[in-house]
């Protein structure tokens, strides 16, 4: 049985240390597995397959389990100003390219600055005003450079007791900082984060505390966190064109802890679209006679749109990571590498009856017609 293989492969206990080196850090990979068959209501998926019979069509259904090593290359740079307008500016080494950098990296500052969301202005691709910065890619920017965010903000809000402390006539160790405030222990007597910044603008500290208040990090950790999670793909192949519709894909999925849970959540509705592109329709197409490549732009290239695809139910079950501050996992890739598998295992399940069991991705109607051809030819 497909899924019984899997669970009695699957790691129980963490951390664990794979045979190549990895370390896996936190996770439940057997709930993640038993719950994705849950809400796919496999236990119901024999009827359903009967049902579709009656109509012609082939059903099938498969698991796809996957794990994401996320938090690639161990640098990342990000540097918090506190700024006398009632500003927070935040210049990051990773550029966002629509994944919503800008909406995480800022909760993540303002939660430990006490400071409204709305005062925080991430700074990003100005190379006049990022000082360094790595890049985003392998699942990496929360991992990272929200890392990197965590430790600039600690370093602000360290360098912003110092001179608290000064302001407030009281020793450096008899201050707390909470809900955006300096306060002096045991007693009402504080001072706003923003008001120590524009004290140091204007020249009230001694030279040794500075003018500004801020910090800069270079955030690095080797410790990969592992994304983990299992998707369900069902569907039904047309015999006579081999067309293929996919009926439902569900996926649960863990990501560490979210920071924000609806960007979590569309970044695993993309990647899955982008997994079933690759198991369906994407292809780079080469000119056999010159090596010529002939799917070079978009106008060749096929990639899903919006109307390809079918609903996606998508669950996250958060287990954080030990391996930074934030507890994150990366979130842009694991539903990438789950669906191609669940989706092609899919179609060789409706096609088993048939005695078809391999196709190449992507497993266009004309590959899976062909396969059904070929199968019946030699049945």
């Amino acid at each position: 049985d497909p899924v019984e293989l899997r669970r009695a492969n699957m790691v129980r206990a963490f951390p664990y240390r794979t045979a190549t080196g990895a370390l896996y850090d936190s996770g439940d990979y057997v709930a993640r597995l038993d719950e994705a068959i849950a809400r796919a209501e496999v236990a119901g998926f024999a009827a359903r397959r009967a049902e579709a019979a009656r109509r012609g069509k082939l059903r099938g259904i498969a698991v796809g389990p996957y794990i994401e090593g996320t938090g690639g290359v161990p640098q990342e740079f990000a540097e918090v100003r506190v700024l006398p307008t009632g500003i927070v500016e935040a210049p990051m080494g990773s550029n966002s390219q629509g994944q919503g950098h800008e909406t995480v990296f800022a909760q993540v500052i303002a939660e430990r600055l006490g400071v409204p969301y709305d005062a925080v202005r991430i700074v990003m691709g100005d190379t006049d005003r990022v000082a360094k910065g790595v890049g985003t890619f392998a699942s990496r920017s929360m991992v990272r450079a929200g890392s990197a965010a965590v430790e600039a903000t600690a370093a602000v809000v360290a360098a912003g007791t110092t001179m608290a402390a000064h302001l407030l006539e009281a020793a450096a160790a008899d201050i707390e900082f909470a809900d955006g405030a300096f306060r002096v222990v045991g007693t009402h007597r504080s001072i706003a984060i923003f008001d120590v910044a524009r004290a140091a603008a204007a020249g009230k500290l001694p030279p040794a505390l500075g003018t500004t208040l801020g910090a800069a990090r270079m955030h690095e950790n080797a410790a990969f966190a592992f994304a983990n999670g299992c998707e369900v793909c069902e569907l039904e192949v047309d015999p006579e064109t081999g067309a293929i519709e996919i009926v439902a894909l569900t996926v649960v999925d863990d990501s560490g802890r979210a920071v924000n849970p609806m960007i979590v959540h569309g970044q695993m509705h993309g990647a899955v679209a982008q997994g079933i592109g690759q198991a369906l329709i994407e292809r780079c197409a080469y000119d056999p006679a010159t090596g010529q490549l002939l799917s070079g732009s978009f106008l060749d290239y096929a990639i899903p749109r919006a109307d390809d695809l079918p609903a996606i139910s998508v669950t996250s079950r958060d287990v954080p990571s030990p391996t930074n501050p934030l507890g994150v996992k990366g979130a842009g890739e694991g539903g990438t590498v789950g669906a191609p598998g669940a989706v092609i295992h899919a179609i060789l399940d409706a096609l088993a009856p048939l005695g078809v069991t391999h196709l190449d991705m992507p497993a266009t109607p004309e590959r899976v017609w062909r396969a059904i051809r070929n199968a019946r030819a030699n049945a």
